[in-house]
């Protein structure tokens, strides 16, 4: 504990000296959702009906405020960096603009758009959407950092005083955006590149696990379509654990030195994932690959490299299926919250009283409260909260 606190203090100074950029890879359209709508858009159908785009950029505006208070500033300014792709960004930009960039400035938010890369049949030739367009899709997350380079955005954040970059994926309605605590770490290990992660939860987990390659050797991610289901399973005769057991969860430290020497390097020398995909062509949807780039291909060319384990009910609720799949819905992600946060509540002394079963319903705390269950006891003490519903100011 005396550690995390000290992590959270280190965290919360460099916040207020504006040292910290957020960067949210949101180049994904909710499709698996049922939604051709950017995921960002997505209601999980909490009390309070937020999106994932206005729960994130609210956890921001908690931590300004947090580092202002912590270090008698007059008002702190975390800048926010969106990617989108050229499938989200027009609609990205118009719903942060309908909703009045949800309190953050306007200046405070840069939207900026990943490349896209054409898409192949299985035998290597160039699938047409028209008689006159090649097919194309997105470049995958990992086209974060040939953007930055060709948007220069690098140089924005240089010339802004940014030194370090809290990078996630959208589709995580737990994310701590721009968490202290991780801040503090990663200072505090002096490492170019970390990552949060969190135990496997069973060996067929359909998560990327960090491996390191040889002794001494880089760590990188293996993605779990890549890994042997015999290694998958394998068990360390030491803790018992699995062998293999931090997943990637998609929530990245940097420097910006690193992502300068990433943008450069990561040119020359391109590392594709093949998705095997139904593309859109000339006569009609047809089975093709796609290329992506993840944005953990960069981890083998970081000097050093620290991970952060991280409580999956704390910290991670995957939105990517639509309800009626069998993990990572909308609706098992706002359980996810709702019970954190009655968590919160009631280890702050309030009480619930719910008329469904406990599992199925809690109450939701906003972020412009609590970032992570603090400061709650003179809103909760003593008083009792009907579940399903939202605690606000």
């Amino acid at each position: 504990m005396e550690e995390r606190e000290r992590w959270w203090k280190m965290g919360l100074k460099a916040i207020s000296e504006g040292k910290l950029a957020v960067l949210l890879l949101s180049g994904g359209q909710g499709t698996r959702l049922g939604s051709s709508d950017p995921k960002g858009c997505f209601n999980i159908g909490l009390p309070s009906g937020k999106s994932l785009f206005q729960l994130q950029a609210e956890r921001i505006l908690c931590v300004q405020r947090l580092a202002a208070q912590a270090m008698n500033e007059g008002s702190v300014t975390i800048h926010l960096y969106i990617m989108t792709s050229p499938f989200t960004d027009d609609a990205t930009r118009k719903f942060f603009e309908s909703h009045k960039n949800f309190g953050l400035e306007a200046d405070q938010v840069t939207f900026f758009q990943q490349g896209t890369i054409p898409c192949i049949s299985k035998d290597g030739r160039y699938i047409m959407e028209t008689p006159f367009k090649v097919a194309k899709s997105p470049d995958g997350n990992g086209g974060v950092y040939s953007a930055l380079k060709s948007s220069r955005l690098l140089e924005d954040m240089a010339t802004r005083g940014i030194k370090y970059v809290d990078c996630y994926g959208v589709d995580n309605a737990l994310v701590r955006v721009a968490d202290p605590t991780f801040l503090g770490y990663f200072i505090d290990k002096g490492v170019a590149a970390a990552a949060k992660v969190v135990r496997k939860a069973y060996p067929q987990e359909k998560v990327g696990v960090f491996v390191r390659r040889g002794k001494g050797g880089p760590l990188s991610v293996v993605e779990y379509s890549e890994l042997d289901p015999s290694l998958a399973s394998a068990i360390n005769q030491q803790t018992g654990r699995l062998r293999f057991c931090w997943s990637n969860v998609c929530l990245h430290m940097f420097t910006l030195d690193f992502l300068n020497q990433v943008a450069n390097g990561l040119e020359k020398d391109s590392i594709y994932h093949l998705a095997e995909k139904k593309i859109p062509s000339i006569h009609g949807h047809t089975m093709g690959l796609k290329l992506e780039q993840f944005i953990f291909d960069a981890f083998p060319y970081a000097p050093s490299t620290a991970l952060f384990e991280v409580l999956r009910e704390e910290e991670f609720a995957p939105v990517k299926n639509a309800n009626g799949s069998n993990y990572d819905t909308p609706d098992s992600a706002r359980l996810l919250v709702l019970r954190l946060h009655t968590r919160w509540v009631v280890a702050a002394g309030g009480f619930l009283t719910h008329s469904v079963p406990l599992y199925a319903t809690g109450v939701e705390v906003s972020p412009l409260c609590s970032y992570a269950g603090e400061n709650l006891e003179s809103i909760c003490r003593g008083r009792t909260f009907h579940a399903p519903c939202e605690i606000a100011f």
